[in-house]
């Protein structure tokens, strides 16, 4: 049975399914789909066994069986019953069954519950003249009906019993977090990069242990099922031992030892504190965590300069003291501003009131369900906890007397009258992120760009400083840079919280998407009806060139039908535009797994299947020297002006090595296929000898959209085509 496709659904809490399906692409799942409970997927029945062994933020993983229609009770009996459950459920066993969702006649759980089990019962007694005995906790098979209306699906319960259960906790302290939603806070919080960055981790409030231990389990690669005794496919008729026995041999050979991680938990509750240590202990994982009983207000890195600060502190709809919650919440805050800067933190919390005592910016805010409780995951930057980010000169709130100086307001002038133009043509072409300004007046050498967070209407404003030439004094570049950053929140009427200021360079030699800071903050904006994540702080670039609107139009126009390959191709907003475009397949080809993650999310956030629109980390280079098949109709090349990548062979010198590109780029055109050429090199010139070889079209003009008028050479672009 292990070699059928099956179909899946992995359940889990509210606001986590994302990082599920996230976990099965890591997995090698490529069929899936995110719902709001979870994520359906499909594959052997080893996609479903990992699944039920490595994921750490699933409720569930539930075989799929059947999908009917049942206009009623008796239709839903009669579906049921139609199984061959002799394929499932040995009849000298036992059976548990459930029944959720909302169907037209059965209104009450139990009673649905009811009806599945008589037809199972009742289908095996007439095929086997036997039937299971029933067994509410740890049966050997459990059975769940979901209902969507007269539409019923029918599931076996891989794991038997709430994934959550992963065996250490035999203990809890008061009002407990689950494993998996704990596990989802780290990934969440971005717990794995931080480890495997060798940062530090700490509990400060850490009640039984759950947040540390989860913590150690991911940094040592520890797969969450292996401490389990029970599974719900043991005795399922359709189990394959000898492929669970391999998968559990993989997985202990994945785990690390000796992880250096300073994992750590503290708890004014000394008694509690043993529980947490009795648990770190089951779950293999003690050896690398530290308990310290101390009040929060006690706790210091201790040598650590980065990591991760994770609390789940005490809230009134918990403990019922709302005084004592917001007092818990004061507490921390204050430790975390005068101790942890440098480090991030996640707080998990219910009462709005209660989270404001915490005196610190929050960077994001995800909703999350502890059970059936309502919850914020509070996530927060400590390198700049009171205030937004901010670069030497500009000040920590908008200066009245710097803002009201005659460079100030002329600058201001200058935005605001940008603002009303250009702020019609972007209504008129229905555009919301564009160019705002660019270096406009020489004096004050920035680029601004207008961005709209499609989800919460704010308006945030990306600057980028160009680095003054060295004839300018730079005590002259910093006041300029001064009186623009205060002058902006009125012209461009922008809190200052979603000003984000980058200084950018000329490049040279360099490759031009360096990492500049590291606190993962996305927001997500729309273009043309399509998804985009965006990053402010980051990078150099927000991952969304604003200057290739046009390109990318022009991308989706050609791409009915076509195959498509993306070079160089970042976070593949020029494969959303493709796919919307009707483009039958795609493949993207970059060598920085970081922006193939984002492209990953780009995809997910614009509904593309992984199946279909493929991302492959390589060399761009060396990937197109080996391509062999002519075999693309549609090829978008827009390399970097320079790059000296690490990962990289040697050092990409667009104007020098085009000619290269091209033509194996050429090489790889099917019979009557685009390819279209993009460089952001300012003094770009096409070789000659592009035009005897292929038919150039020279497109630049027409893709520079009506933001960046002022700069028609901000990028160059060319389409060519065989001869003949």
């Amino acid at each position: 049975m292990n070699q059928a496709t099956l179909r899946f659904m992995a359940t889990a809490p509210r606001g986590l399914a994302d990082l599920a399906a996230r976990e099965l692409r890591e997995l090698g799942v490529v069929e899936l789909s995110e719902r709001t409970a979870g994520v359906r997927f499909a594959g052997e029945l080893r996609a479903g066994y990992l699944a039920c062994l490595h994921s750490r933020v699933a409720s569930r993983v539930l075989l799929e069986v059947a999908d009917f229609q049942a206009a009623d009770t008796d239709g839903f009996y009669a579906g049921a019953r139609a199984v061959d459950w002799r394929a499932h459920v040995d009849p000298a066993l036992t059976l548990a069954c459930e029944f959720t969702g909302a169907h037209p006649t059965i209104t009450h759980s139990q009673f649905g519950a009811q009806k599945l089990k008589d037809a199972i019962c009742d289908q095996l007694r007439e095929a086997t003249g036997a039937r299971p005995g029933i067994e509410l906790d740890r049966p050997s098979v459990r059975v769940l009906a979901h209902a969507s209306g007269p539409r019923v699906l029918l599931y076996i319960d891989l794991a038997g019993e709430g994934l959550h259960r992963r065996g250490y906790r035999q203990q809890a302290g008061e009002a407990p977090l689950r494993e998996n939603l704990a596990a989802g806070i780290l990934l969440r919080a971005g717990w794995p990069a931080i480890a495997a960055a060798g940062g530090g981790f700490l509990d400060p409030m850490c009640g039984s242990g759950t947040l540390p231990i989860e913590a150690a389990l991911i940094a040592a690669d520890i797969a969450p099922g292996l401490q389990r005794d029970y599974w719900g496919f043991a005795r399922w008729r359709g189990h394959d031992a000898a492929l669970w026995r391999e998968l559990i041999t993989l997985a202990r050979a994945r785990m690390r030892a000796g992880v250096p991680n300073s994992i750590r938990g503290s708890d004014r509750d000394a008694a509690v504190l043993r529980v947490a240590a009795t648990n770190a202990a089951r779950a293999g994982v003690d050896s690398m965590i530290r308990f310290d009983a101390c009040a929060a207000s006690s706790v210091r890195p201790e040598g650590v300069a980065t990591g991760l600060v994770c609390a789940n502190p005490p809230y009134g709809a918990r403990l019922g003291d709302e005084a004592a919650a917001r007092a818990a919440h004061r507490e921390l805050g204050a430790v975390l501003r005068e101790h942890f800067g440098g480090w991030k933190a996640a707080v998990l919390t219910t009462d709005g009131e209660a989270a404001h005592e915490l005196g610190l910016r929050i960077a994001r805010k995800h909703e999350l369900w502890n059970g059936a409780l309502p919850c914020r995951l509070l996530r927060i930057d400590l390198a700049d906890p009171g205030a937004p980010a901010r670069v030497p000169g500009a000040p920590r709130i908008p200066d009245p007397e710097l803002a009201a100086s005659p460079g100030a307001q002329m600058f201001g002038n200058r935005v605001g009258k940008n603002l009303r133009l250009l702020g019609k043509m972007a209504r008129a072409h229905s555009v919301r992120n564009f160019r705002l300004y660019d270096a406009d007046m020489p004096e004050y050498a920035l680029a601004v760009d207008h961005y709209v967070d499609a989800d919460s209407g704010a308006v945030h404003l990306y600057v980028q400083e160009y680095a003054a030439p060295d004839s300018i004094e730079p005590a002259a570049a910093t006041r300029r840079r001064a009186e623009a950053l205060a002058a902006l929140p009125v012209a461009a009427q922008v809190e200052p919280a979603h000003i984000h200021v980058r200084v950018r360079r000329r490049q040279r030699g360099t490759n031009q998407y360096t990492r500049v800071a590291q606190q993962g903050r996305y927001t997500r904006v729309e273009e043309s009806g399509l998804n985009f994540l965006v990053n402010f702080s980051d990078y150099l670039d927000t991952g969304l060139f604003l200057d290739h609107r046009l390109t990318r139009q022009r991308l989706r126009a050609a791409a009915a039908g076509r195959r498509f390959l993306n070079l160089f191709c970042y976070t593949a907003s020029a494969t959303v535009y493709a796919a919307a475009g009707g483009a039958r397949r795609s493949l993207g080809v970059d060598l920085s797994a970081t922006y193939l993650d984002w492209a990953a999310e780009n995809f997910r956030v614009n509904g593309l299947a992984p199946a279909q629109h493929e991302l492959v980390r390589a060399d761009c280079r060396e990937w197109l020297a080996e391509a062999r098949a002519a075999s693309w109709d549609l090829i978008f090349l827009d390399p970097p002006t320079f790059s000296n990548s690490k990962r990289m062979t040697g050092v990409l010198d667009t104007q020098r090595d085009h000619m290269e590109l091209l033509g194996h780029g050429m090489r790889l055109l099917a019979p009557g296929g685009l390819l279209l050429f993009s460089t952001n090199a300012q003094r770009f010139k096409l070789d000659e000898a592009a035009a005897r070889r292929w038919a150039v079209t020279d497109i630049s003009a027409t893709t520079i959209p009506f933001d960046f008028q002022r700069n028609p050479r901000i990028h160059r672009a060319f389409e060519l085509r065989a001869r003949g």
